[in-house]
């Protein structure tokens, strides 16, 4: 067996990009571990093909709904399906490519097309190699969370990974999950031309400001089917049609059929071959590599990022952890704790959600003294020439400090306008500073100058 000795140690080319490329550019040797497509979860069956598919079938959506601008569409609008999944195959496959050349062209860094294995500490086998690394680093990310209910893993169901590459769209498929994914893909489905149904166990979008995560829930439910309080247990596939029974939130027994299931009740993180024990590496709680607050697992030289460490499950995240482990594991001096700010997030649903900061209900179990701003996009002039209803900014501000404890966004270009919030956030800006700045008029943003006018006459109250 060859032993090879390396710098750094790299396993996964997702949010481990951001640590092997530019370790290796500035001379250090590299090994990068990945057994899969180049690019991680978010360019191959994530973030990137989703927002490919969102964004034809909500533009199809919005010509449909052109009658409110008065405007006469001759014909609706028709997705070609298996057109839009082809391009988006092509171009993803493409980029993962790239990545794949680029690393495999650059020098100080080898590429071990092998899963890894740990045999000991700050030692690996992979393939026919045994690799030892003055530094390792995990980035093997999650996979889709299947859950346990009989008879499901005797069926042909999907998850997302298989949803981005399926050319042919469902008629009638059953989504079973109440998460982003679940209402992402679920209603780019329903937009592109079918009838999903969603069965969820206790709300949508439950992890939301609970404000936010209602008034979504009134809003999908104009267009989508949604069963809340739904407890599957059973699964099963006849002829191409799956049915799925359980017992609704009334203690009833329902049954509902589908020809296509896609499973999205969440994800779990990638560590089941990585034989970390072998290595000292514990998990935490919740399934994740244990790390610190310096991104240090229990194994002297070992750090963990991304979704393997179950921490914030975004491609954002994962790479400011990169790039703090580039400055710091390679540094003579201890470091100090990462600091990732406010971390931000979206859903690209139908509508859009984003958010930063705590919702009330964590403000309220914290027992802070706080009001609450909020205006509804309908009541803004661009509103009005978009004819937007439904729509809402909510944010909460500390009556001590006059700070934002929290911002929730609902609607269109929330992924957009919540940067103005978040910079608020980060710098330590109070509502007098937000209001203290000229807003564009009439602008989407004029919605967060109302919502923090609002929150300054509660503070006078």
């Amino acid at each position: 067996m060859t032993t090879r000795n390396y710098d750094a140690i790299v396993i996964g080319s997702g949010g481990g990009l951001k640590i092997a490329l530019p370790a290796a550019q500035q001379g250090y040797r590299v090994a990068l571990v990945e057994p899969d497509a180049f690019g991680g979860t978010c360019l191959n069956r994530g973030c990137i093909p989703s927002k490919m598919l969102i964004y034809p079938t909500e533009f199809a959506d919005r010509i449909r709904d052109t009658g409110k601008l008065d405007l006469r569409v001759a014909q609706a609008p028709r997705v070609d399906f298996a057109g839009l999944i082809n391009r988006i195959c092509e171009t993803i496959d493409a980029m993962s490519e790239s990545i794949r050349l680029r690393c495999e062209s650059t020098d100080n860094l080898d590429v071990y097309p092998e899963y890894a294995q740990f045999s000991g500490p700050r030692t690996l086998r992979v393939g026919n190699a045994e690799l030892t690394g003055d530094r390792i680093f995990i980035a093997t990310g999650s996979r889709p969370a299947i859950p346990d209910i009989p008879g499901l893993a005797d069926t042909p169901y999907i998850t997302s990974q298989q949803a981005l590459r399926q050319t042919v769209l469902p008629r009638n498929p059953i989504i079973l999950g109440g998460g982003y994914i679940a209402v992402e893909l679920g209603n780019a489905w329903r937009a592109a031309g079918s009838q999903p149904t969603f069965l969820v166990r206790s709300r949508l979008l439950r992890r939301e400001d609970r404000e936010i995560a209602d008034l979504f829930s009134t809003l999908f439910k104009r267009r989508n089917k949604v069963i809340q309080g739904f407890l599957p247990k059973n699964v099963r596939h006849d002829n191409g049609i799956f049915t799925i029974t359980g017992q609704t939130a009334d203690g009833e027994s329902q049954s509902v059929c589908g020809d296509a299931l896609l499973v999205a009740t969440g994800v779990t993180p990638c560590t089941e071959r990585l034989t970390l024990a072998n290595a000292g590496i514990e998990l935490a709680d919740g399934g994740g590599i244990k790390v610190d607050d310096c991104l240090r697992t229990t194994a002297e030289g070992v750090y963990a990022l991304g979704d393997v460490i179950c921490r914030h499950l975004f491609r954002h995240t994962v790479n400011r952890e990169g790039e703090y482990l580039l400055k710091t594991a390679f540094a003579s001096t201890p470091p100090m704790p990462l600091d990732y700010g406010p971390v931000p997030h979206a859903v690209f649903g139908d509508p859009e959600v984003a958010g930063v900061g705590m919702t009330e209900e964590m403000v309220r179990e914290k027992g802070l003294s706080y009001v609450v701003g909020r205006a509804d996009y309908a009541d803004s002039n661009q509103g009005l020439a978009r004819q937007l209803d439904g729509g809402r900014c909510k944010i909460i501000i500390n009556r001590v400090s006059r700070r934002l404890l929290g911002a929730h966004l609902i609607g269109d270009e929330a992924s957009d306008m919540i940067h103005l919030l978040i910079l608020l956030m980060k710098t330590g800006g109070t509502l007098d500073d937000l209001l203290d700045m000229i807003f564009i008029h009439p602008a989407l943003p004029e919605i967060v100058r109302d919502a923090a006018r609002q929150a300054m006459n509660k503070l006078y109250e």
